[in-house]
């Protein structure tokens, strides 16, 4: 027997698993960067920007500049960090600190509150630089169409500054291809019509039961991928001045950043993603079990169509069980996916209902039930069993309980398995 130890929550959950039966431990892979200090690597992507002209040959003293910062469930891309860096930066140009706003890119995500700004930024900007809510349903203006007829309404607080300056990280996106970027402006401070319009691309056109657009995955990072397009062009028409992009290694620390062109500094980093958490395989398992590394990344049960398709393309279709290790301590973290949870006992009933009243957590809830009904799908977590009676996911107390139901699901007592530590970053695949 092998043990193995999972972040969980923020803590730890170790499980014991016959050595034999795993086919490998999928975890990141060897990419040869420099080890420096997080300060030093933020500074020297400002420093040697990408596409780009220096920021100060694009910000002038006196401007008005919008910093827009995700979330806390990407805590994990260290935007404090890089604030720290920029905002010393900019003040060096001449933006004084009552000339910066920072926005908080939440998309239909729950407001931030004090505590969570506070992390984002860091205490010391905090106390020092305005920081709101982006309100998806608050004051936004048009910026423009897009070519399949998406109305672009961004943050008009942004908008209304200067110089907008996009903050974040780079991990693979189960819809966009890549996160980062462009997602920082759809959906992060797009409005609800914006942000539904560009989710509801993955569906195909027709009634329910037509299934999805296929290039609306993992890694695919072109124009056959339409949410990809989309969120390009609202990038485009919402004049981005200058990103500043992390990518962490698997211990949640920066290993490089990329500054410059919110386009070409992008791709950049997503062929680091790429490299470095893209893992080919020779042939898919009957069982994965996947981690989803760990607060924040497992702070709701929203938050794990991450690991989980990251994870799926190693499972076997149909027999194949996915074990996902995911805390969930704010349970579904959106009204919406619980609502898909307890209103609807089958999935044609979640499309039909879907298609005629889209949003962006009842489409969460919708592509997570349905991955239970293309593979068998167990939860380890702290959410009660009750909580998924009506849709296909099972759930267990423990990961050795787990495996127990995935010998029962498959009549198979020995299993061929992968271990995925850091599901919620790394991406298994043949196709890669």
């Amino acid at each position: 027997m092998a043990n193995y130890q999972f972040r969980y929550g923020d803590g730890t959950i170790q499980f014991d698993y016959p050595e034999e039966e795993v086919l490998r431990v999928l975890e990141p892979n060897q990419v040869d960067i420099p080890l420096r200090q997080e300060d030093e690597i933020i500074r020297d992507a400002i420093e040697h920007p990408i596409g780009s002209p220096k920021l100060e040959e694009i910000v002038t003293a006196g401007q008005t500049v919008c910093i827009v910062v995700p979330d806390v469930t990407r805590l994990w891309s260290r935007p404090a960090a890089i604030c720290r860096v920029l905002v010393e930066k900019l003040n060096k140009i001449g933006v004084p600190d009552e000339n910066i706003l920072f926005i908080a890119a939440v998309g239909t995500h729950r407001l931030q509150e004090e505590e969570d700004f506070i992390q984002l930024i860091g205490e010391d900007l905090y106390k020092r630089i305005k920081i709101e809510n982006h309100l998806c349903d608050g004051d936004v203006v048009e910026t423009g169409v897009s070519s399949y007829g998406n109305v672009m309404q961004v943050n008009a607080h942004a908008m209304a500054c200067d110089h907008r300056i996009l903050v974040g990280g780079v991990v693979f996106h189960f819809l966009a291809g890549f996160g980062g970027g462009r997602k920082t402006v759809l959906p992060g401070i797009s409005s609800r019509s914006t942000i539904n319009f560009n989710h509801k691309m993955y569906f195909k056109p027709g009634p329910a039961g037509s299934g999805a657009v296929e290039t609306c995955a993992c890694g695919i990072f072109n124009d056959t991928n339409p949410l990809h397009a989309d969120m390009n062009e609202a990038a485009k028409f919402a004049n981005i001045s200058f990103i500043v992009n992390s990518v962490v290694d698997s211990n949640q620390k920066i290993a490089a950043c990329f500054a410059g062109d919110i386009f070409k500094a992008h791709e950049a980093a997503a062929a680091l993603v790429k490299e470095m958490d893209g893992v080919k395989i020779d042939q898919r398992a009957d069982l994965v079990i996947a981690s989803a590394c760990g607060y924040p990344k497992d702070i709701n049960f929203y938050q794990a169509v991450k690991p989980v398709f990251n994870a799926i393309g190693a499972i076997k279709p149909k027999e194949g069980v996915l074990i996902l290790v995911s805390e969930c301590r704010e349970g579904f973290g959106n009204p919406d996916t619980e609502k898909f949870a307890f209103e609807f006992d089958n999935m044609l009933d979640r499309e039909i209902y879907l298609r005629e009243n889209y949003g962006i957590g009842r489409f969460t809830g919708f592509r997570l039930f349905e991955v239970a009904t293309k593979v068998h799908f167990i939860l380890v977590s702290s959410m009660a069993p009750e909580m998924f009676a009506k849709t296909d996911i099972h759930t267990a107390p423990t990961v050795e309980e787990a495996v127990l139901l995935a010998k029962k699901l498959t009549g198979k007592e020995h299993l061929s398995t992968y271990i995925m530590p850091y599901a919620a970053n790394t991406m298994a695949s043949q196709d890669l």
